[in-house]
């Protein structure tokens, strides 16, 4: 058994913290820029580069592999799969599959037109609205490279439990009068889902890769600043005075600042990062992340087009007071995490 933890642990350090590249890295900074990497700059340029590589290999390795299991579930089967299912089981499902399909915000229109078209239930299709973005099999990897596998693990459950909650107080409201009338007129045709190759599979993965990291490639590189920035030069008396645990209202100002931003996960964990270096809280740091991904501005401007602004308004409610409660559960129980 210990032999077995000893080299989980191995693999855990050197492939997913990537050990071996904070250490090259620090002999960059050290050898090639003169600068030692406890002092600010030299910690900052350590921090920038270090994290933005780790991200970029991690995420062009993930996105490849998630993008083979996500070839088995295109929209028209995943909306398929939830039409087999009824009441909560259908809002869990929802939530679960939003997680092997990580659609982005871009893709919230013709999804929610797709899947409301279809007949499915409104509670349903925000399930796995909420679902998709926030909580992947990526992010999974990515949050463990970075904190810990209990808090991987701990995001990803709130998530699913966040989506399937929000999805089913949405389906007992009765909101499909919300919806805009082309939506419900646009009833979809049974087509049938294409087979892919393997080929065909390989191909997509590669092209998933290209067409993400260009998607989200200046978001990662703005996050990491950020974080550099948080890591190196803001005091940690500040970040403890608005975001640290003896706030009562840090929850609350780390989910109304995420809101309005508009970036992808992988973009935010740098950020999340620095954050818990600071001393934030685990509840404070993922309430951000959470607003941040399932919240973003983009996304709720392109709902606003298929969805009345009451819909929309008891949406961004639910959720933000279900991110609030997460936040506060997850600072109560941190030591859990540590």
């Amino acid at each position: 058994m210990n032999i077995f933890v000893s080299v989980f642990s191995w693999l855990n350090d050197q492939l997913l913290k990537m050990e071996w590249l904070y250490r090259l890295i620090q002999l960059l900074v050290e050898k090639v820029f003169r600068l030692d990497i406890s002092s600010r700059i030299g910690g900052s340029l350590h921090f920038f580069i270090y994290d933005t590589i780790k991200i970029f290999i991690l995420l062009s390795i993930l996105i490849f592999g998630i993008s083979i299991v996500q070839s088995f579930f295109p929209p028209e089967r995943s909306r398929k799969i939830l039409g087999r299912f009824k009441g909560i089981g259908a809002n869990t499902i929802a939530a679960l599959l939003g997680t092997v399909t990580p659609f982005c915000s871009c893709s919230s229109i013709p999804l929610f037109i797709g899947f409301v078209g279809a007949g499915l239930p409104i509670g349903v299709t925000f399930s796995f609205l909420i679902s998709s973005p926030l909580v992947d099999l990526a992010s999974v990897l990515l949050l463990a490279s970075i904190f810990n596998w209990k808090i991987a693990i701990a995001y990803v459950i709130v998530g699913v439990v966040l989506a399937v909650v929000g999805g089913s107080i949405m389906s007992k409201l009765k909101l499909e009068r919300y919806v805009e009338p082309f939506v419900l007129e646009n009833r979809l045709a049974q087509a049938d889902t294409p087979e892919f190759s393997r080929k065909d599979r390989l191909l997509f993965a590669k092209s998933q890769v290209t067409s993400i990291i260009k998607r989200v490639w200046l978001y990662i590189l703005i996050g990491v600043g950020i974080g550099a920035l948080i890591h190196n030069w803001i005091p940690e008396n500040i970040i403890a005075a608005v975001l640290g645990k003896e706030n009562m209202f840090s929850v609350i100002i780390a989910t109304v600042i995420g809101v309005p931003m508009y970036a992808d996960i992988f973009g935010t964990l740098p950020v999340a990062e620095a954050l818990a270096g600071k001393g934030v809280g685990i509840g404070t740091v993922l309430a951000f992340m959470m607003a941040v991904t399932a919240l973003s501005l983009p996304s709720m401007i392109m709902l606003k087009k298929v969805v009345k602004l009451k819909l929309l308004v008891i949406f961004a409610v639910i959720v933000i007071i279900g991110i609030v409660l997460i936040g506060y559960l997850f600072n109560a129980i941190g030591f859990l995490f540590l």
